[in-house]
């Protein structure tokens, strides 16, 4: 069997009833990513050895009738950003080459410790989260499974197209601008970006404090309910993460959606939007229109002014978390060791650092120095409230917001590396979700005349994870279209 072909839940169930083992499962994953990987790059670090080996202790434990855990050893690849314990976990960076971190995230512990997933290995990306095609990593760029000639979106490029081209079933990702969303539209798989505080961000190596949040990336709308279920929580080592109950997404998912009033805002919709990314929108729309929900027109009138309020808030935030990474502190100090310590010190970030990172650290430096600080960081902030004002008054009059994932599909490799303007502005639809800190989902709703995915999203209300949730599983299972292979994951090139 090709495992591929199935769903997370759908191998739980052929585990659970003896017609596949847990090592098979896991060496056929191996397999899939000998035959891809050459093409893709979706990975940093492969962790083989010791997944076969948990795949043995765990179905050993299965046929002693021991419980498992949930995920009954399903493949998980991990974000090379995200902590596990003795592993090489490096943000796709030089400067944090060969890091193995002495403890294991929140999530990972989580998801694999308790609930039985078996991490396979880390998944390339942009260097610390910078990026929107993964082509800022310092191992090169992920291409897209759909057009290998195509990026496959940052900056969790790296976990976007190891689902999409079916080379594990579960991935994590992390998503400060987009960076779930961005990949899961440009490789036609389902991104989740939680609420701000949903999911603990200890053991997530920092971009920019105020506006990380980890998630998954599956293959259909079930397989992130399920993950977010486990990964959510308080934790007490994460005082940014809210003790409230935690829903059984799973269990919501198959409710009507005919009470449901969606809210269609009609900047999402403007200038700089793809024809035929808006018509696919605008047809899965009328599929849920058809399924009983009613849509009103809503409006987010600071939308002009989100990317530029994003960009000069997380590049602040990066400026001043990057600080410690000097070659003493943290990360590889540089080979030349002239000069006083300020010299070794600037050559190390200088040589290390990744000219995106660079620029981000300049831009964030600048904004926060004597002079500037109240002219533009405090600014950004007051924008930013009026920005959360913005949705907050549009959920007064519906339940979800319903728009693009991103106003194009995948662009070629190199298009736009040279013009980080216009890659900034491919973020217009994803950031003003994380300036407000609110939930929202992407999944596929169909594909450009290049055949390249076509990404929907769905914007809830405050932890309302399991509305955006009900609405993506309705849509997605009216349009049927989830199940659509990638052409790397049918063997072309």
């Amino acid at each position: 069997m090709k495992f591929y072909e199935y769903m997370g839940y759908e191998l739980i169930e052929k585990i659970k009833n003896k017609e596949l083992s847990i090592p098979e499962l896991i060496e056929s994953c191996f397999h899939r990513i000998e035959e891809t990987e050459q093409i893709l790059h979706s990975f940093v670090a492969l962790s083989k050895e010791k997944a076969l080996e948990k795949a043995k202790s765990l179905d050993k434990d299965l046929e002693q009738g021991k419980k498992i855990g949930q995920l009954y050893g399903l493949p998980l690849a991990n974000k090379d950003l995200i902590c596990v314990k003795g592993f090489p976990t490096t943000c796709s960076s030089k400067i944090l080459q060969d890091y193995h971190p002495p403890y294991n995230a929140f999530v990972i512990g989580k998801l694999v410790e308790q609930e039985g997933a078996i991490h396979i290995g880390n998944t390339n990306m942009d260097e610390f989260a910078m990026g929107s095609s993964t082509e800022n990593s310092c191992y090169g760029p992920t291409y897209n499974p759909w057009e290998i000639s195509r990026v496959s979106g940052g900056s969790s490029g790296g976990a976007g197209a190891s689902i999409s081209s079916g080379q594990t079933i579960l991935a994590l990702g992390s998503d400060t601008g987009g960076s779930i969303r961005c990949p899961a539209s440009f490789c036609g798989v389902v991104g989740l970006k939680p609420t701000y505080g949903r999911v603990s961000r200890y053991g997530l190596i920092a971009f920019a404090n105020s506006l990380d949040q980890i998630g998954p990336i599956t293959k259909c709308v079930y397989d992130s309910a399920l993950m977010l279920e486990i990964m959510s929580g308080k934790d007490p080592l994460d005082s940014t993460s809210v003790d409230m109950k935690v829903d059984k997404y799973t269990e919501e998912l198959s409710k009507p959606i005919e009470k449901k009033i969606l809210g269609i805002p009609k900047e999402f919709f403007g200038e700089g939007v793809d024809n035929e990314v808006e018509s696919a929108v605008r047809k899965a729309i009328d599929k849920l229109e058809s399924l009983g929900a009613k849509t009103i027109d809503v409006s987010i009138p600071h939308l002009e002014y989100t990317v530029a309020t994003y960009y000069l808030i997380c590049m602040s935030e990066a400026s001043s978390n990057l600080a410690r990474y000097d070659g003493l502190r943290y990360g590889n100090m540089s080979d030349n060791l002239s000069g006083d310590v300020y010299d070794v010190f600037s050559r190390t970030r200088g040589e290390r650092f990744g000219p995106e990172v660079r620029r981000r650290i300049y831009l964030g430096t600048y904004a926060l120095s004597a002079g500037y600080y109240d002219m533009f960081y405090i600014k950004a902030l007051k924008v930013r409230s009026l920005i959360k004002n913005d949705f907050v008054e549009a959920f007064n009059k519906c339940d979800s917001i319903v728009c693009p994932t991103m106003p194009l599909t995948a662009f070629k490799v190199g298009e736009l590396i040279d013009d980080p303007l216009q890659m900034y502005i491919a973020d217009v639809l994803t950031c003003p979700v994380n300036l407000a800190g609110i939930p929202a989902l992407s999944i596929p709703c169909g594909f450009d005349s290049n055949g390249l995915p076509i990404g929907f999203q769905i914007i809830g209300d405050y932890f309302d994870e399991k509305g955006i949730l009900n609405i993506g599983y309705q849509l997605e299972q009216e349009l049927n279209i989830y199940r659509k292979m990638a052409p790397a994951a049918k063997g072309g090139k």
